[in-house]
């Protein structure tokens, strides 16, 4: 029979260590989109390093507010629904994918993505996706990793207030 402290040490052990928590940890990167003004900016080290143009869902329903975790990265993404390979000019994914696990899908349905249709990006003109450009999308894929925390909202509240709210900025 084991002890109170032998079963919370077992869980312990046992529990899975990603993602750490709901909201990222002070100085590590984290991304913010805003569907009100179609931006999304990056904040790693404790401020925002850039701010960058979107596109997001034709609807506000289309793309899902929360705070999400980045659980898919492709490059040169093949387009299941079309059936169109990575690297074509066709591939309306573009570039890269980083997908998030919103609404409780696995990465592969709601995601980060580079564009063929460049002069989508500002609009609201997705699925539920959230595009830019793949020059954008290829610079920030490195700097994302795995288990990086998203949050998708609407609000006038500026991105070094929300980064504080969530503690990605000290």
């Amino acid at each position: 029979m084991l002890s109170f402290i032998s079963k919370i040490l077992l869980v312990f052990l046992i529990s899975p260590i990603w993602p750490l928590g709901p909201n990222p940890l002070s100085g590590d990167p984290f991304l913010i989109v805003n569907k009100k003004t179609n931006e999304m900016a990056l904040i790693d080290d404790n401020r925002v390093q850039t701010v960058v143009s979107v596109g997001t869902g034709k609807t506000k329903e289309l793309t899902p507010e929360g705070l999400f975790t980045i659980t898919v990265k492709a490059k040169n993404p093949y387009y299941r629904r079309g059936n169109i390979p990575g690297g074509s000019p066709a591939n309306p994914l573009g570039a890269r994918w980083i997908g998030f696990d919103a609404n409780g899908t696995d990465g592969r349905v709601f995601g980060i993505h580079g564009t063929n249709e460049p002069a989508s990006i500002g609009k609201y003109v997705s699925h539920g996706c959230i595009r830019t450009q793949n020059e954008v999308i290829k610079s920030l894929y490195p700097l994302i990793p795995l288990g990086t925390k998203i949050v998708v909202t609407s609000t006038k509240k500026s991105f070094e207030v929300l980064g504080r709210e969530y503690g990605a900025i000290k």
